[in-house]
């Protein structure tokens, strides 16, 4: 059954935890504010997300569906797909995610969407030249690129 193409609103309500962040300062856990335990984002995983949720995690990043697409490792004939089923699977999904977690992390970090837009697009040095969303397509590249977003938070020359 093909579903609704607009956004679940995770993506949405990651901007607005981020946003409120950075207006008041206060760490607000993101399950607290998207009202999703981990085990209830986990079955949404599971099942996949909506569709809506790829275009919203595309207009944060100010990219094209074909970028976003390619840093999610999805062909243009797999995202053709999903666009007519109305649902991304659970490897796809957890790979949105993923990406998305990295921008409101990047978001906090260098305090504006445009900073972080800037940064995990463009390559560094310590992810071997790679930019940040290039080298975070698997799990544990996004880890190296959490781990390095930390070091820049702290002052950490990297």
């Amino acid at each position: 059954m093909k579903q609704e193409m607009r956004s679940s609103g995770y993506i949405s309500g990651l901007r607005e935890v981020v946003g409120a962040r950075r207006n008041t300062g206060v760490m607000l856990r993101e399950e607290a504010v998207l009202e999703d335990s981990p085990t209830a984002m986990i079955a949404k995983i599971r099942h996949g997300l909506a569709i809506g949720e790829f275009s919203s995690l595309a207009s944060w990043l100010a990219s094209t569906e074909d970028e976003l697409a390619r840093w999610l490792g999805l062909s243009r004939a797999t995202l053709h797909r999903r666009k007519k089923s109305g649902q991304l699977d659970a490897t796809e999904s957890e790979r949105l995610i993923r990406v998305a977690r990295l921008m409101a992390r990047a978001c906090e970090v260098f305090e504006s969407d445009e900073s972080a837009r800037s940064w995990l697009k463009r390559p560094a040095l310590a992810l071997a030249g790679e930019s940040p969303l290039g080298f975070a397509d698997t799990g544990i590249g996004a880890r190296e690129v959490e781990v390095l977003l930390g070091r820049l938070e702290h002052g950490v020359f990297s």
